[in-house]
């Protein structure tokens, strides 16, 4: 397919409720269920099962976001925050290894495909624009963290097969997009 890389998959987010919604300063919803997973279920076109953005059409390019920890460990430098907690980005899918944004779509052109194993067998996704930063970042990782992760807030996907990840070891092979 492409470039391999050897990535860990540090995080695996699955929520059926959108925990930051309304105004930060509230807080965030409790999910009514633990959002972390060792695992989880991928449905090609539709996301992950179970996610709240499973299946929605208005979400078909966006169900699932990925995001490189590296970004929170440049942040957590630059604010001297200490360590940040890459589930509270909500992302889907949080890697070390890979720096996820230069996936997203450069427009006029598609985004990469690229595909992830966690041993189960390559799963792949489309890429399509990024998944920026909200302020509720501000609330949840570290005052400053909406403004230092713009550009680094990860990558918006489609998935393109069924599969399984799992967290730990896992190899990341990319497609880059032709050049017209």
């Amino acid at each position: 397919m492409g470039n391999r890389v050897e990535v860990e998959i540090v995080g695996l987010v699955v929520s059926p409720v959108h925990a930051y919604e309304g105004r930060p300063q509230a807080g965030p919803r409790p999910d009514p269920e633990p959002a972390a997973r060792t695992e989880v279920t991928v449905r090609a076109g539709l996301g992950l099962v179970g996610d709240r953005y499973f299946g929605h059409r208005a979400h078909r390019n966006a169900a699932v976001t990925v995001f490189d920890a590296a970004a929170l460990d440049e942040l957590a430098a630059t604010l001297g925050s200490g360590p940040l907690d890459p589930l509270l980005t909500r992302r889907n899918i949080i890697l070390r290894g890979f720096g996820v944004d230069e996936l997203a779509a450069r427009r006029p052109h598609p985004g990469a495909v690229f595909a992830l194993d966690s041993g189960a067998g390559p799963v792949r996704f489309q890429a399509h624009r990024p998944a920026n930063p909200c302020a509720w970042m501000d609330v949840v990782l570290a005052p400053g963290a909406f403004r230092g992760l713009r550009g680094r807030g990860g990558v918006r996907c489609t998935p393109l097969d069924d599969g399984m990840l799992r967290l730990g070891p896992a190899a990341l092979t990319v497609s880059w997009p032709a050049a017209t």
